[in-house]
This record gives structure tokens, sequence and C-alpha cells, in this order.
């Protein structure tokens, strides 16, 4: 009674449990194809029994154990080592956002002109992701193609490090640069282990491939004693069911079976799980977000919550041609429903045409949507105070509550919501003549990358991470030979 909240909610417990029936059936009739001989052998030493065609098929079992066994919440420190956020059971449904992912492209804030993406870019995003108020953490944002490959993802991990206090999700495109890159990040953070401030995430290939990287990086991962996300990506039509319901089902079975590995590895290890959930277009042969691929997001979230583990999820980027209307949309689409649904995690915001190009511009309007996402979801509270049917009485018809005590108390908290495009009526739009909401952005968002310093001890901690990375004995065709610290 005290409190209106507004909720979205798209399975029934029986609607779940159904979900979770079709997903071990997967797993114990079809199976995984596993990769790697090794895991293989841990799998079947698990339980775990090897079909005559090489597929490992899981017992309902060892995925109810392992489902027992995972740690129902992970926490996430920033760089300081203050306790950031909690991703899990105890979050309170709010779901934390996140600047980034693995884009090939930058797109410049005022003209949207493309160009390959860039060392420097990593540390504009970064240092953007650090001063926007409403993302909790920062992804990797792109692959520096201006750099040595043998040596890009430990330069791009030095520069996330260096520029931003927030939490930071590590993603590693060059295999062997998998354990150096933590090593750095151990380096650089010793205390990384104990106060997680960087964690890795790993993808295993839809439909039903259990990789030997991506095991091997799950290994890596969970023996430093480190959380992990555990995240899959499924085009339904092509590498999932077409049906909404085929690839809810695939996916978690899937997501089942990364949770399973890891445990029997190492019994207890924390697992973010989640899926990035699209569709196929056929006429353009590319990925497509829709509210349906949004309604599975939240549908797998809903999963997650029904195991109680912690959950990652899609983050509404990719549509986008620019800072657009079509980027608009699905931001405001995806920021709404995750906030009103179970989504824990929205890791990778950021990135438009296909998610192959960062967009500074298109973060710079996320914020603004997250902000009145958050607002929107947080309801309003209906107790007497808050109604003041005493305030209501004294004033009476005709009346203005513009001078009342509970307007002076709290008009701050009405207005101060410091949006990105100020409250213009029509005379005033016409005196500042006519500006356009879109110019604004791009101009807000190039001011904000050209006064954004950042850390305090940014320099140090860059000139650290490049003394390591000189210190590795990385050979010419990217491989690792060893450590000269």
């Amino acid at each position: 009674m005290s409190e209106v909240k507004p909720v979205l909610r798209v399975l029934t417990r029986k609607q779940r449990e159904a979900v979770h029936h079709y997903a071990c059936r997967i797993l114990a009739e079809t199976g995984v194809r596993v990769d790697w001989p090794e895991a293989r052998d841990r799998l079947d030493a698990g339980g775990c029994r090897i079909s005559g065609n090489g597929r490992v098929l899981f017992p309902e079992t060892m995925i109810q154990e392992a489902i027992s066994t995972a740690p129902k919440t992970v926490t996430m420190f920033d760089r300081k080592g203050r306790e950031a956020f909690v991703v899990g059971a105890s979050q309170n449904a709010r779901t934390r956002f996140g600047v980034g992912v693995t884009n090939l492209f930058y797109q410049n804030p005022l003209t949207d002109e493309l160009t390959p993406f860039q060392l420097a870019h990593v540390s504009n995003a970064v240092r953007l992701a650090n001063r926007l108020p409403r993302f909790d953490l920062v992804s990797t944002p792109g692959i520096a193609k201006d750099r040595d490959p043998g040596k890009a993802d430990l330069e791009v991990t030095t520069e996330m490090v260096a520029n931003t206090i927030k939490p930071l999700v590590l993603l590693v495109s060059e295999h062997r640069l998998f354990d150096p890159v933590l090593d750095l990040v151990a380096h650089l953070h010793p205390e990384n282990t104990q106060k997680p401030f960087a964690i890795p995430n790993v993808n295993p290939i839809t439909p039903l491939v259990m990789n030997a990287e991506t095991l091997q990086k799950v290994i890596s991962t969970v023996q430093r004693g480190l959380p992990l996300i555990y995240n899959n990506y499924g085009m339904s039509g092509a590498t999932a069911p077409i049906t909404p319901a085929g690839t809810l089902a695939l996916l978690t079975a899937e997501l089942l079976a990364g949770l399973a590995f890891a445990q029997i590895v190492k019994p207890g290890s924390a697992v973010i799980l989640g899926s990035l959930p699209a569709g196929f277009d056929m006429r353009a042969m590319m990925s497509v977000y829709t509210p349906v691929t949004v309604m599975l997001n939240l549908a797998c979230a809903e999963m997650m919550a029904h195991y109680r583990l912690p959950h990652s999820g899609t983050s509404g980027s990719g549509p986008g041609w620019g800072a657009d209307l079509m980027a608009g949309g699905a931001l405001w689409l995806n920021h709404l429903t995750a906030c009103m649904g179970k989504v824990g995690l929205a890791p990778f915001v950021g990135g438009n045409l296909d998610s192959m190009a960062f967009s500074p511009a298109s973060v710079v309007y996320a914020d603004e949507a997250i902000g009145q996402a958050r607002q929107f979801s947080g309801g309003f509270g209906l107790s007497g105070d808050a109604v003041s049917l005493d305030q209501i009485d004294r004033i009476g018809p005709a009346g203005s509550y513009l001078a009342s005590k509970q307007t002076l108390a709290l008009f701050r908290d009405f207005s101060d919501q410091a949006p990105l495009w100020p409250v213009m009526s029509l005379d005033s739009w016409q005196e500042a003549r006519c500006p356009r909401a879109e110019t604004q952005l791009r101009q807000h968002t190039a001011a904000l990358l050209a006064d954004t310093p950042g850390p305090g001890d940014m320099a140090h901690l860059r000139a650290e991470g490049i003394k390591f990375i000189a210190d590795l004995n990385i050979k010419g065709d990217g491989a690792v030979a060893g450590n000269g610290r």
C-alpha cells in the first residue's frame, strides 16, 4: 500500500519450470559438442556421458547440483576497493549498465564519420563512461586496430584500468593473451581476486558448442578465484530456432552447461549467466534486435532469477546508423524494460551499425534514457505523508501549491533531474533559433570528450602497464614465451 512500483513479467512460474524442463532435455538427449579433449575428460569424470558421436550429455542431477552449488550473488568493487554493486538475488532488481563491447570502428560524435578503432578511442570511451553518472561499469569498448595484435589486448586493458575507477568487464580478442591480461590486471590491481574490479566475459558458440578457447578461459578465470560472465549469443532463425520458445530453451541449455562445467572445475565458482538474443534478417543477412528479442532478454533474466543466479543480458545497442531515431528507440526499449524486469547487468551500451561502431553520442543519450527509466521503474510512495490530506484540505479549491512546505521541500527532487535537453516553451525555442535536439546531443558529447580528465593516478598506472607489457616476452606471432618480471 505504501509504494507504487511498475513491474514487468514475461514468464509465469509454470512457464519457467517448462523452459527448465526443455533445457534439461536438450542437455540430456541432444547434448553439447565439446571441442577440447581435456574438458570432455573433466565432464566425463564429473558425471556426464560421452555419446557415440562425441557429444557430451549432461544428466539433470548434475545441472541441479551446479545450480545449488554456484553463488547466488556476485559483489563487484571499484578500483579503490569500495563495494560498487551486487549482482544477483540481493540486488533489489536494480539493473547495472555498462559502456562498451569490442567495436571495430569509432563514430565521430559530431559527424558520424567512421574511423578504425584506435587505442586513443579506448581512453575517450572509458573516461566518458567514468564521468557519466548512470553507468556502473565499463566493458572493453573496441579492438585497437592501430596496435600490434600481439599486444593490443594488453594495451587496451592498461588504458581501461588507468582511465576509470568503475568496475571493468574484459573481452579479450586474442586467446593467447587471456592469461597475460589477467596477470596485468593483478599487477595493476593486486586486490582483484579478493575484491573483484575487473572480470572477464566469455562466449560459447551457439548452437550447442563449447569450444576449446572458451573452456580454457573458464578454467583460467575460476582457478584464480575470479567471477566470470558467461554470455551466449543466438540469432533466431540462423543459429537458434526461429520461434522465441525454441531460442529460449536452447540458450538456457547452453548457459546451464557452462555453469555445470565451471562447478566441475571448481565448486562454488561465481558465474554471471545470460543471453544476448537477436533475430536474423534474411534480406539483409545480418542480426537484428526486435521487440521479441528484447522480450527474450527479459525471459532469460527471469530464468536466472528462477535459479537465483546472477544475470547479464543485452543492452539495446546495434540498430542505429548513428545517435539517431533508430538507436534511441532501441535504447529506450531495452533500458526501460530492463529496469522494470529482472535484468542484472546490461554491460554493452554504445554500439551502432550492428554493434560494429562505437558511438560516444549514443552513450550520452543512453545515460539520459537510463536515468529516466530508473525514475519510472522506481515508482512513488502512497503513504499518508505522501498524499498529505491535511495540505489538500488547507489549500482547498482553486489554491496554489507553489509555496507549500511540501513543494519547497521536494521541488528539487522533481525538477533537478539534469536533463540533457532543457525545458523550453515555444517562444523560447524560437528565440533560440529553433535548435535541434540532435545537434545539442552531439555538441554536448563533444564537449564532454574534450573536458573529461582521467583519474589522478592515470599516468602512473599507464606507465606501470606499459612496463609490464614491455617485460613480457611476446613473439612475433603474438605467443607469450615468458614473463620478464
